[in-house]
């Protein structure tokens, strides 16, 4: 259990402050108009206790003489200005309903909306250090948090912290004394606010937090259902959902006992206000005191009785605002987890050279706006501002690489490769030897800490990432197929390529027979990662996107680590057909994958230890010997 000298996380100043000017830069016409709408509520709201001192008082006046004509028209004027305020009530109060629920549901789009583009900006280091099931919670938790805030906790607390004002104004005008003990109550009233619904705020915090925590492992869990049942992990897996869920228990009950407490205190001690004014007012009139007032009105029935009607009106909506304490934090809290995603660094990108599409004439080469099948890097050049072309060739090296994932520990060391343009340069190694670390430097997924990558004799760092990534067609070993039909699945790698492209990409990958036999072909809807098809489909799918993206360089992780024998000889020629005049890297555990590559680089804990071509290696009787001919994969 956590100890209550813990340190508890608050929720960071500004917070409120910044998510009003969000609202009113998303609707800078409609929130004040709704606001004007809120008040003009919470002021009528305010006002039946002065015309319950008019009516009252009319009738003190006529009570000696027996005369009640006079006392009638008041009453029945004073009646028919409160119910005209009324229906101005009920017509504001329609408005401001209807206008809340367009405010509220907008501004849960646009948020969404710019959490997402933020995302999209974010660096892939993000996606690996964070759980996704958490991510996933501040488009869920989060976002309905702040929406139970907007709708309703934000309304209700203008509107009693309105109504608090005027009625104590209110109560000023009638009677000071009655007012100083009204303020006695209030003074207790927020110094018990403060500190029960201080502790309420510190947990609701966590239990934010660690309600993400638990989504994250649901998910991850539902991810791994297949890995968890084949391991016989179930109770172990439940053992530890039990942590977690314990601590989101733990959390949400201290938060909720905080808040819970809150409104039944607050409430008695407005009935001992109430009493308290009761006693004051009648001693009052009693002793015959004189009246401090602003309205010069001695004390009476018509102040008192109005007075003590007023008191627990105050009190009510000071109770109001406990109420909405328990919204209010988490609101805030999930605010905070939201603006916290939106404000995270975008992926750094400093390049200036872009791809464009080209064509060469007498050995010139020149930019142009349709597709030649020529692509070419534009390199501007800022000391004299002339502008060169680079014909995109897929000339890649790797120069004394250093690289880590953690900045204390490195994983690749002093890394060099040539791959020229068109040659097929393959990794083995066993698992964590850093095959696909490589890979993921040359699309500058990650940073080198050392060292120099040029691709086509141009410094990758000054390469657009957008443009360096367009030039490299990559195929996982983790295939990811999105909802939509075959077709749009293909035409991902492109989309601008026509639905003739997309089958002849199809065909080349080995992926055009299974199609066509499918209910619907290339109409067919995939959802949940093409879950109604086999591991091999999908990387035939996969294999089909990176042919129709037809990029100069080709990067192959695993590319066939899920196809059968029999597929994997069917999916090699159109391989072969696809890198046909391309650089191409591949990673592959089964070593009759790599055998006609013009290089293989053999790696181990980050160092290529061997290279040359699968007869040099052979010869070499080296690792990739004892790997060859001890006939197993490298796992």
């Amino acid at each position: 259990m956590m100890s209550s000298k813990k340190k508890m996380p608050k929720i960071k100043k500004g917070t409120t402050g910044r998510l009003i000017k969000t609202l009113f830069g998303f609707y800078p016409v409609l929130l004040p108009l709704t606001v004007v709408c809120i008040l003009f509520n919470a002021v009528v709201s305010s006002m039946p206790s002065i015309f319950m001192q008019r009516v009252i008082a009319a009738v003190e006046e006529n009570w000696q003489s027996g005369t009640w004509e006079a006392a009638g028209k008041t009453i029945i004027g004073t009646v028919v200005i409160l119910g005209i305020f009324y229906v101005l009530s009920l017509v504001s109060g329609f408005i401001y309903n209807q206008t809340m629920a367009i405010i509220t549901q907008g501004t849960l789009k646009k948020l969404r909306v710019k959490m997402f583009n933020s995302m999209q900006n974010l660096p892939v280091k993000f996606f690996d250090t964070n759980n996704h099931g958490d991510i996933m919670s501040h488009y869920t938790n989060d976002i309905d948090t702040l929406r139970q805030m907007v709708s309703q906790s934000f309304p209700q607390l203008l509107i009693s912290a309105v109504t608090v004002l005027t009625v104590y104004s209110i109560m000023l005008y009638f009677c000071v004394w009655l007012a100083l003990v009204v303020a006695a109550g209030v003074v207790i009233m927020v110094f018990v606010t403060e500190k029960v619904g201080g502790g309420s705020a510190r947990y609701f915090v966590s239990q934010q937090q660690a309600l993400g925590k638990e989504e994250g492992y649901i998910e991850e869990i539902m991810n791994g259902q297949k890995v968890v049942k084949v391991f016989c992990h179930e109770e172990e897996c439940i053992a530890d959902f039990d942590k977690i869920n314990d601590r989101l228990f733990k959390e949400s009950e201290r938060a909720n006992k905080y808040a819970n407490i809150l409104g039944p205190i607050l409430n008695n001690i407005g009935n001992v206000l109430y009493v308290a004014v009761a006693i004051v007012g009648g001693f009052l009139l009693i002793s015959g005191a004189p009246n401090l007032s602003l309205s010069g009105m001695a004390i009476s029935i018509s102040v008192v009785v109005p007075f003590l009607n007023m008191t627990k009106q105050f009190a009510g909506n000071i109770g109001q605002v406990s109420h909405q304490i328990n919204a209010v934090v988490m609101g805030l809290a999930g605010t905070e987890r939201i603006f916290e995603l939106i404000d995270l660094e975008p992926e750094v990108d400093d390049g200036y050279v872009t791809l464009v599409n080209a064509k060469e004439e007498n050995g010139v080469i020149t930019e142009c706006t349709e597709r030649t099948g020529m692509w070419a890097w534009k390199h501007p050049h800022q000391a004299d501002g002339s502008v060169t072309y680079t014909k995109l060739t897929g000339d890649i090296v790797m120069d004394d690489v250093d690289f880590g994932y953690d900045e204390n520990k490195t994983v690749l060391h002093n890394v060099t490769l040539y791959a020229e343009p068109g040659q097929k340069v393959a990794f083995v190694g066993a698992t964590g030897a850093g095959k696909t670390t490589i890979t993921n430097l040359l699309n500058r997924f990650y940073d080198i800490a050392d060292g120099k990558i040029r691709y086509d004799g141009i410094n990758i760092n000054k390469i657009k990432k957008a443009d360096l990534r367009r030039s490299l067609g990559i195929v996982l070993q983790d295939t990811n197929l999105f909802t939509g039909t075959v077709m749009d699945n293909i035409r991902y790698g492109r989309l601008d390529a026509t639905d003739e492209d997309c089958i002849a990409a199809a065909k080349l990958a080995g992926a055009h027979d299974f199609i066509t036999r499918l209910p619907q072909g290339y109409d067919m809807l995939l959802t949940e990662n093409g879950a109604s098809l086999s591991q091999g489909q999908r990387q035939l799918l996969a294999i089909s996107r990176a042919a129709v993206a037809d990029s100069p360089v080709m990067i192959l992780d695993e590319a066939t680590s899920s196809i059968d024998t029999h597929t994997e000889a069917v999916v090699q020629r159109g391989m072969d057909a696809l890198m046909k005049g391309r650089t191409v890297f591949v990673i592959a555990h089964r070593l009759s994958t790599v055998k006609n590559s013009d290089v293989i680089m053999v790696l181990e804990q980050g160092r290529i230890i061997e290279r040359g071509s699968h007869e040099k290696l052979i010869a070499e009787k080296g690792k990739y010997y004892q790997l060859y001919t001890g006939a197993f994969e490298l796992e």
